[in-house]
Parts: structure tokens; C-alpha cells; sequence
């Protein structure tokens, strides 16, 4: 569990471990279908931060964290985040597992969203 330390008023200090990222990825399979588009979207910008500079707010993808806080660090001005190296290796690498299927799930829900029928290129 992630141990959150109210600095202020207006500061955060979130402190994770290599465990906190097995959390993040179980909730993420759990519940991939809510969580798809952040597994792409984690899995597509890590490397742009160099894994373990990967900022959850640049490309609104903080759900996933949000949720393992049990909390909303944006009701703060500031916060820091203190985690291992291995954090981030192992979120990255269980993004990386959840990224192909997740993939898939966006597109289904896209065409059922859109009402497409998937075989109108086929003629009759």
C-alpha cells in the first residue's frame, strides 16, 4: 500500500514500492476494459520519460494511480513522488503484457460505439 504524507495544506508526499506496481497492473487486468486506454497510453509514454521520470498527469493517465492512492492528489497544489527504479520497470513491463488486448478492447468498443458493421467492405 502506498504510504501518502500530508506535508500541508497544499503538499503531498507519495511514497511507492516495487509492490504498488504489481497492485496497479492486477487492477488494471481486472478491470482492463475501464483501464484500456491508460495500459496503451502508459505503456506508449514511458520510454518519451525514460521510464522512471513517467509523469501519471502529462497525458492523462492517473486513474490507475488515483485508484491505488485511494485519493485525488490533484486536491493538493503539489506532490512528490518517491519510488524504486523497479516501480516503473515492473508497471512498465505489465503494460506491456495488457497492451495488445488492450488495444483490441478500444476497437471494440469503438465500432460498437459507432454502430459500424465490420463487414460493410464486403460486397454482396
Amino acid at each position: 500500500m502506498p504510504q501518502v504524507d500530508i506535508i500541508n495544506d497544499t503538499t503531498l508526499r507519495i511514497t511507492l514500492r516495487l509492490e504498488d506496481a504489481t497492485t496497479m497492473i492486477q487492477m488494471a487486468q481486472q478491470n482492463q476494459a475501464e483501464y484500456a486506454q491508460e495500459i496503451i497510453t502508459i505503456y506508449e509514454k514511458m520510454p518519451v520519460f525514460e521510464y522512471t521520470h513517467f509523469c501519471f498527469y502529462a497525458y492523462d493517465s492517473a486513474r490507475l494511480f488515483e485508484r491505488l492512492l485511494d485519493m485525488d492528489p490533484k486536491a493538493y497544489l503539489s506532490f512528490s513522488l518517491d519510488a524504486p527504479e523497479s516501480f516503473f520497470y515492473a508497471l512498465y513491463g505489465g503494460m506491456a503484457a495488457l497492451y495488445e488486448s488492450s488495444q483490441h478492447l478500444l476497437e471494440q468498443a469503438n465500432v460498437a460505439g459507432t454502430g459500424s458493421d465490420v463487414n460493410a467492405h464486403v460486397s454482396s
